[in-house]
Order: C-alpha cells, then structure tokens, then sequence
C-alpha cells in the first residue's frame, strides 16, 4: 500500500493492512533519522566524550527538547490529529483545512513567547535545573540554551507539519524529515572538529542544530501544502473544531509537561551523581528510546488516524478499538520483547558499536550498558502505554492518558531519587551506578501507569486480549538467542572489538527471528515477506 491522501471507504481488512503499512513507513523514517542520529551522537561521542563540554550540550540540548515534545508531535497527535483525520474522513475537506490554519497561527504564536522567554531565563533555567554544574559549566549550558532556543519554534512548526501529513497517511516524510537536522549537526562535528574543541566546538554544534531545525520545516511543507491545500492562518477562536482542539490541548500538554518534567528531573539527579554523568544518561537514552520510537510510536501513530476515523454505534466502535488494540499489542511485543533481552544481556556491545571511539572508551560503555540494563524495565510498559493513550486520543479523552501520567511521574521521582542518590551507598557500590536507579525508578513507574491506562480502557471498550502464551513463547526464544550470540565474548573477551559487537547484535537477531519462523509465529513471517519486497 502506498502513501496515500484521499480515498474511497475503505473495508476492515484494508484499513487494518492499512495500518500496519502506515506503521511500516513511520517505522522506516524513524529508522533513517534514528540512524543518522545514532552517527550524530557517535560523533558527538568522540569529540565530547564525558566531558564538561558534554555534560553542559547534553543538558541545553534538552531544553528545546522539553518544549517541542511538549508542544509539538505529542500534544499535536493526541489533541490536533483526532479531529483533523475525522474531518477528513467526512469529506469535510474546507473545516479541515480551516482548522489546520488556525492551529499553525496558534503555534507560532506560542513559539515565539516560549522562544523570547526561554533566551531572556537561559541563566535561570540552567541554576534551577543543573544545580550540580560547576560555574564554568553552568556558565557554558546558559550560552548554548540560549542558543538553541530559537530552534524551538521552527520544530514545534515541523511538527505541525507532521501532524498533517500523520492525517492523510503520508508517514515515511514527516518521519525522516529529522534526517535532514541530524545532517547538519554532524557536518558542523566534522567541519569544525578538527580546528576547534570543548566549549567552542560546543557552540558551533548548537548553532547548526537550528540550521537543522528550519531545514527539518522546510522538507516538509511543499508535501503539506499540497496535501491541505491553500492554508489561511488565523486566530479566531470561534470554530468549533477549534475549540475542540484547544479543549483537548490543555490536559494533553499537562500530561505531557509532568512526563517531561520527569525527565528534567532525571537530568537535575544525574547531575547530582558524578561528573560526566548527564552526558552517560544522554547516550543511553538514545539506544534504549529506538525500540520505543521503531516499534512502539510506529504502531502507536499508525494507529491513531486509523482510531479516530472508526465510525458507527458505540459498541461498534469498541469492538473495533480491541481488534485493533489486541492486533497492534501482538506486533508491538514481537518486537520489544527481544529488544528487552538485548539491552539487559548485549547492551556493552550496543554502547560500543554506537559510542566507542575518541574519547569515549570501553568503561564508559559499560557504565552506559549499566544504565540500558535499567531501562529495560519499563520499555514493554513504555510501549503499551503508548498504543493505549492512542486509544483515549482517538475516543477524544485526553484527561485519562494525563491522570495516569501524574501518578506515574510522582511515583518516578521518588523511586529514581531514591536509588539514584542512596540505593548506591546502601548497597556498597560506585556511585556513578547511581544513574542505572533513575531508569530502574521510571521503568517501574511506567508499570503502575500502564495498569491503569489498561483499566480504565477496559471499562470503556471492554477486556482487551492480552497474549500470555504467545508473550512467553517471545521471551524464550530471545533469552535463547542471546545466550547463543554471547559466544562473542568468548573470542572478544571484555573489550570486543568494533566488528565483533556487531557481529554479535547481527547474529543475536537473525537467531531470534529464525526461531520464531521456525515456531511459525505469523509476525515473523511478516518481517520476512517485508524483506524479500525490500531486496527486489
């Protein structure tokens, strides 16, 4: 199935097939920018290492983060997408189109408060939320916050054009558009790198992140325009599906603003841990959050417009949400749950074939397989409650998805605070094995808010399969898999070489995958029918 804008109704089993080609696609983008990403940070890596300089980037360079997450893909698929892509399903294309004016006019707009408050606070916003920087360091992250500010708004844009193109099915573009940020970051390393280091290389990086930032706007909008047509910008608030849309962005950015409050406060205790280890907890989070974004948001989005254009009796509605709910758990888990085993078993080897380079030797690898180990938790929870938020955006019940958020991060504080800062004294080991605590405490957070995300659904649309039998069986043939592939460690011995941990990922995958067509589990012979097309 191809990318598609408009079309006649279609039927359950193409619009099932439908999804899951969507969630190919997102897949497939989000591949090629989480790629090229990976490479950002591996040059990010051997310029920084876990360096002073790394520690102050790392932290400004969450700072628009924080904001653009909270303003912009999430907030926009869970408050802005559910009614755009039911407008659309009702051929209602002028309401559309109106609303996708007047929703641009209002990003701008709040872009460009955030962006003049977040230069004029740079310096408090780093004393409140680094409190362990020393002064150069502090010093240093207000520079490159910012800096990097004005980047915000030209993301928060990129994602509105994501939203669009999400609602008329044309994934792959809004996904890889990042490729084109990720680029030009990484020209700036190599350029730059060999003539300047530390706090100047640190700069020149941050002002080519917001070159990044208009180029990742500009790919997208020629494929927006012509998907919406001619776009009136326009705040009148008058507009009913407006209104919805800004009724629905108030609990949908609460929710999302304790969430990202939550990883701030995962930054302000590892800044409180050891030096270098902001930076440690920056470069496992960008392994350990590719399972979430490949398999987890794939599906998720995919999902969403599909959800949301579901008409009929309510009890019609319902049934199709569990189909649809226990179809997308079954692929999900085929693919997170090897994705567990690897970060607990091979995570030294993942660390190393991204990382291991400069500066960044083989012990940081290890304390960052530390930290992965710890992420593995609570990535399976992290994933299901994705795809179940999705559920609550499409039945246009944000507040759910937000109160199950807020109990999630006030338990993941406490957890994360407690074995971040005494669980290591306690135990008797470094402290720098603090920072494994924070993912341990979040992972067991998300847990407890995927069991309530899974209960109030279940009084919503009734009981939703989940696969017991069919979960073993995953984690079976994954444990076995990544027992036979840690035969690499018997010729690398602790420090592997570069071409051996790849072998050994290679072959951890090929084992599992060939097990699970060899027990004629229906997932993986999608995966290999996927391969075969890709290799004509």
């Amino acid at each position: 199935m191809t990318d598609h804008g408009r079309g006649a109704p279609a039927t359950a089993a193409s619009r099932a097939a439908g999804a899951t080609g969507g969630a190919t696609r997102v897949a497939l983008g989000i591949l090629a920018s989480r790629i090229t990403g990976l490479i950002r940070q591996r040059a990010f890596a051997h310029f920084f290492g876990s360096s002073l300089a790394a520690d102050a980037f790392a932290f400004a360079f969450r700072v628009p983060n924080f904001l653009q997450n909270l303003l912009g893909e999430g907030a926009l698929s869970a408050s802005f997408v559910p009614v755009y892509a039911r407008l659309l399903a009702r051929d209602e294309d002028e309401a559309a189109r109106r609303l996708a004016g007047a929703v641009f006019s209002i990003l701008a707009l709040l872009s460009a408060v955030l962006v003049l408050a977040g230069v004029l606070a740079a310096p408090w916003i780093v004393a409140f939320f680094a409190p362990g920087f020393d002064s150069g360091t502090r010093e240093l992250a207000t520079q490159l916050t910012r800096i990097l500010f004005p980047g915000l708004g030209l993301l928060v844009l990129a994602a509105w054009c994501l939203g669009i193109l999400n609602s008329h099915r044309h994934f792959f573009l809004a996904y890889v558009a990042p490729v084109a940020w990720n680029v030009t970051m990484i020209a700036a390393m190599i350029w730059f790198g060999g003539s300047r280091e530390g706090s100047a290389l640190a700069i020149a990086v941050a002002w080519a992140a917001v070159a990044g930032s208009a180029l990742q706007f500009a790919v997208q909008l020629p494929a927006v325009r012509q998907l919406a047509g001619a776009l009136r910008p326009s705040l009148d608030t008058g507009d009913a599906n407006l209104r919805t849309v800004l009724r629905n962005f108030v609990p949908v950015v609460t929710g999302r603003g304790v969430v990202q409050i939550s990883a701030w406060m995962d930054t302000v205790l590892a800044s409180l841990v050891v030096p270098g280890a902001v930076a440690a907890l920056s470069y496992a989070q960008l392994i350990y959050m590719l399972p979430v974004a490949l398999f987890g948001s794939a599906v998720s989005v995919a999902e969403l417009p599909e959800m949301a254009s579901e008409l009929g009796s309510d009890d019609e509605v319902a049934r199709k949400l569990r189909e649809r709910i226990e179809s997308a758990k079954r692929r999900i888990a085929f693919l997170v749950v090897p994705s567990v085993v690897a970060l607990v078993t091979l995570g030294d080897l993942m660390a190393g074939v991204i990382y291991l380079s400069g500066r960044f030797g083989r012990d940081d690898a290890v304390w960052v397989w530390g930290i992965l180990a710890g992420s593995a938790v609570g990535l399976l929870a992290s994933v299901y409650g994705r795809l179940y938020a999705s559920a609550f955006y499409a039945l246009r019940d944000p507040r759910t998805p937000m109160q199950c958020a807020i109990a999630r991060v006030t338990l993941a504080i406490a957890l994360a605070a407690g074995l971040s800062l005494w669980a290591p004294q306690a135990l008797g080991i470094h402290a720098r094995w603090g920072v494994a605590g924070i993912t341990v405490g979040s992972g067991i957070a998300g847990w407890v808010e995927f069991q309530l995300l899974r209960g109030a659904l279940r009084r919503r649309v009734g009981e939703i399969g989940t696969p017991h039998r069919f979960t073993l069986s995953l984690w079976v043939l994954a444990g076995l898999a990544a027992a036979l592939a840690s035969v690499i460690r018997v010729y690398g011995g602790r420090a592997p070489s570069l071409s051996l941990s790849l072998a050994g990922l290679v072959l951890y995958g090929a084992l599992y995958l060939g097990f699970a067509r060899i027990m004629g589990i229906p997932e993986s012979g999608a995966v290999f029918a996927r391969l075969r097309r890709f290799r004509r």
